[in-house]
């Protein structure tokens, strides 16, 4: 397993270890022991206590989506069949990354997984049809907690490559529709220097 550290402190990048041969392959996608030595998943020696999976077609958008207190989510994000562009952007009060994003391309072939620990908005695009995205959470969905910011906000100014892969026009949900401007989310989380 190789970590890599991206521009924003928390946000981590796993590639597995894959073992294969004509028959198939073999991967590890997750080892609490491994994993905690790497500082990636829930603070104090907790558990991950929720998988989600979705399945999208080739263009759909869902995102930017986050839990506030006292139900914030860490998420492991593994793509099980497809690709997608995975988005997390930094919403962490006093942060010097404060408002930036990291974009980083999962698929079923490259077997990455992106580590985004409580404090950011997540959001995908996905590039295939039939793809189907699986994450580990360290809290439970609560829906009085819910957040989340316009995928398109002008503040943010995410590089969604959709012209890339082909997508005029992404699918959102009408819920996605209404979300709020990156300028207008409360102080949710605060940036704690470790």
């Amino acid at each position: 397993m190789k970590i890599t550290k991206t521009k924003i402190d928390g946000l981590l990048i796993i590639d597995l270890d894959v073992f294969g041969d004509d028959r198939g392959f073999f991967v590890e996608t997750y080892n609490k022991e491994k994993y905690m030595e790497e500082g990636i998943g829930p603070p104090a020696g907790g558990e991950f206590v929720q998988d989600n999976l979705s399945k999208s077609t080739k263009g759909v958008l869902r995102g930017l989506h986050y839990q506030k207190e006292p139900y914030a989510q860490g998420k492991l994000i593994t793509v099980v069949t497809g690709s997608v562009l995975d988005v997390a952007v930094d919403i962490r009060h006093g942060s010097e990354t404060f408002g930036q994003w990291v974009s980083v391309k999962l698929t079923e072939k490259n077997k990455k997984q992106f580590w985004i620990p409580a404090g950011f908005a997540h959001g995908f695009l996905s590039l295939e049809d039939d793809t189907i995205f699986s994450y580990k959470c360290t809290n439970v969905y609560n829906k009085r907690s819910e957040g989340a910011i316009a995928w398109d906000d002008a503040h943010l100014n995410i590089d969604w490559q959709l012209g890339q892969y082909g997508i005029m026009e992404p699918m959102i949900s009408e819920k996605d529709k209404e979300n709020t401007t990156f300028c207008n989310i409360d102080k949710d989380f605060i940036y704690e220097k470790k």
